[in-house]
């Protein structure tokens, strides 16, 4: 079955049963990153990250985005840029939440939060976020994100927000951090490099009928 801009993995049976999106599996759907994607959680390690971590930034680069012709730095922009806007709702990919306090605004707030704010891992199974007001950061029933609340009560008076361990992967890994630090310091760079970035995505295999003028320069050539 078609679907425009992405690869679709399901047969055309699992689509008509709705399973393109209900739930999304944690393997991902084509173009886009499984969250959970070759992380484990039977131990951790000295800094608290589930096992399989570094297996989940392989994920995102080689899986993902590397075969789309994206490098760290235009993958960290693209997310950077992507995830101030709207949330995840629980019956739809299985996790649920903002990534930030005001997402139908363009900012920084993504990169800063993320390596300012303290983040902790929980599941369906964590009610104590239902006491602090923050029913709606519990995912699905087998699924896992990190939320800025803790049972103690930090965070009880920030806005609720989460992050994905696939967003969480860029404040882990080295490589991916340099850039998720230098978008958190400079919001202006980070407009312009996920304006160049996402370009350059919603382009991705129109070459031949994007018009010369288009192709060469955007929209804003063209006219």
């Amino acid at each position: 079955a078609f679907r425009p801009g992405r690869v679709d993995w399901e047969g055309e049976h699992e689509l008509l049963a709705g399973g393109w999106c209900n739930p999304m599996p944690r393997g991902g759907h084509g173009r886009l990153p499984g969250a959970e994607k070759y992380v484990a959680y039977d131990s951790a390690d000295a800094a608290g990250r589930p096992s399989g971590w570094q297996k989940l930034c392989g994920h995102i680069r080689d899986e993902v985005f590397y075969r789309m012709g994206f490098g760290d730095r235009e993958i960290v922009a693209l997310l950077c840029g992507g995830h101030v806007y709207g949330r995840c709702h629980r019956g739809s990919s299985g996790y649920a939440g903002a990534w930030v306090e005001h997402p139908t605004r363009f900012s920084n707030e993504y990169a800063t939060d993320m390596l300012e704010d303290e983040w902790r891992l929980v599941g369906h199974e964590d009610t104590w976020l239902d006491d602090m007001g923050a029913a709606e950061l519990r995912p699905a029933a087998g699924n896992r994100q990190y939320v800025n609340k803790c049972p103690l009560g930090t965070g009880g008076d920030d806005a609720n927000q989460m992050m994905l361990l696939s967003d969480m992967a860029l404040a882990w890994d080295p490589d991916f951090r340099v850039h998720l630090e230098a978008f958190a310091a400079d919001e202006a760079m980070l407009a312009r490099e996920f304006g160049a970035a996402f370009k350059k995505l919603t382009e991705l295999g129109c070459e031949g009928v994007l018009q010369p003028e288009v192709a060469a320069g955007g929209l804003a050539a063209a006219r």
